[in-house]
C-alpha cells in the first residue's frame, strides 16, 4: 500500500486546537515537530542530562508542523479533503491565539517502507501508569519492573498510544480491568485499548471500527502480543445506526466499555453503551476536549448513565461512568 505524508504548519499555541480538528476527523497517530518546545525541555531539565549537543540549543527554531498519514485511496483522500475543510473553519474562528497559516502539503506515494522508515526515527518504548510499557515491534528494551508490554506496529492513522486520549484511558483500564472482564471497544482503531485490556488479564474483548482497514491492523497487533484469538474478535460498522451490529455486539455483557472517540460520537452512543453495559459495569470515554464536558456529563445523564471520575491531561479529557443505581 502507498501513502501520503502530511503537513500543517502551524504554531506551539495551535498545536492542541489543530490535534483537535484531527481527532474529530479520525485521525489519532500525529506526529508533532515543534522546535520551542524541545528548546524548553532541553533548556529546564538540563539538570538530568549529563551532556546536550550544543549545535542542536544553537539551530535555528524552525515552523512548529503536525505530521500524519493518509492512505493513497479514495478512503485517504476523503480524510485529506475533511483535514483542509477543519483547518478552513479554524483560520475562520476567532479563538484568541495565533494558529499561524495553517498551510499543508503533502507528499505523495510513500510505500510501506518509506513509512515504516520514518516512523521508526519517531515512535520510541514509553511507559502508561503503573503497569504498562508500550513500545513498537521493531525495538528492544529492558523491563526491569515488569511491566505488562503492548508490542504495537503502529497503523498510519489509526492511533500508536502517544496520544494523550489513548493514555487516558489506558489508566482507567489499568483501574478496572480483572481477570473476569469482558470488554466492548468501540471505535478501536489499531486495537490497543481492547489488546491492552487482554494483555492487562481481561477475559475477552470485543472491537469495533468503523473503518473496515482497522480489523487487518488490530489483529495484526493481536499477533504480536501473542493474544489468542478465541479471546479476540474485531468487525467493522456504524455502532450507532446499524442494528444488526448492535445485536452482535450485545446487550448487557459487558464489564467495560470503552470508546476514544470524540465528544460528539460519545454523546450518541450513551444511550447504547448503556444498553450493553452489565449491571456493574463501567464506560471509559475519552477524545473530549475541555469545552464539551458538560455536553458529555448531558448526554450521559440522559441516557441513565452516572459519572464515577474525571481525568485530564493537557487540553483532553476522559470521562469515567457506570449505571445509574
Amino acid at each position: 500500500m502507498e501513502w501520503t505524508e502530511v503537513k500543517i504548519y502551524t504554531t506551539t499555541e495551535g498545536i492542541e486546537p489543530v490535534s483537535a480538528m484531527l481527532l474529530e476527523t479520525g485521525i489519532t497517530g500525529i506526529q508533532v515537530e515543534d522546535d520551542n518546545e524541545l528548546k524548553k525541555f532541553l533548556s529546564e531539565s538540563s539538570t538530568y542530562w549529563d551532556y546536550v549537543d550544543e549545535e542542536l540549543l544553537n539551530k535555528p527554531v524552525g515552523e512548529t508542523k503536525l505530521i500524519i498519514y493518509v492512505s493513497d485511496n479514495p478512503y485517504g483522500s476523503e480524510i485529506l479533503m475533511n483535514v483542509r475543510a477543519g483547518l478552513e473553519r479554524l483560520k475562520s474562528m476567532d479563538i484568541g491565539i495565533d494558529l499561524g497559516r495553517l498551510a499543508v502539503e503533502t507528499t505523495e506515494n510513500l510505500n510501506d517502507e518509506d513509512w515504516l522508515n520514518k516512523w521508526r526515527d519517531f515512535y520510541k518504548p514509553f511507559t502508561v501508569g503503573d503497569r504498562l510499557l508500550i513500545k513498537p515491534v521493531w525495538e528492544e528494551v529492558e523491563n526491569p519492573e515488569g511491566r505488562v508490554v503492548f508490542n504495537i506496529n503502529p497503523g498510519h492513522v489509526f492511533g500508536t498510544g502517544l496520544h494523550q486520549t489513548t493514555q487516558l484511558c489506558m489508566l482507567r483500564l489499568e483501574k478496572y480491568v480483572n481477570e473476569n472482564s469482558v470488554v466492548a471497544d468501540l471505535g478501536c482503531g489499531s486495537g490497543i485499548l481492547s489488546i491492552v485490556s487482554l494483555l492487562l488479564g481481561a477475559k475477552s474483548a470485543f472491537a469495533v471500527d468503523i473503518d473496515a482497514n482497522a480489523i487487518k491492523t488490530a489483529y495484526e497487533n493481536a499477533d504480536f502480543n501473542g493474544i489468542d484469538r478465541s479471546k479476540y474478535y474485531v468487525t467493522s460498522g456504524n455502532v450507532i445506526d446499524n442494528k444488526a451490529l448492535q445485536d452482535e455486539i450485545g446487550y448487557e455483557k459487558y464489564d467495560i466499555v470503552v470508546a476514544n472517540i470524540i465528544a460528539d460520537v460519545i454523546c450518541a452512543i450513551s444511550p447504547l453503551v448503556r444498553k450493553q453495559l452489565k449491571k456493574d459495569g463501567i464506560f471509559i470515554s475519552s477524545g473530549i476536549i475541555r469545552e464539551r464536558v458538560q455536553d458529555v456529563y448531558d448526554a450521559m445523564e440522559a441516557a441513565g448513565l452516572e459519572v464515577l471520575d474525571t481525568d485530564y491531561k493537557d487540553e483532553w479529557v476522559s470521562i469515567t461512568a457506570k449505571i445509574k443505581g
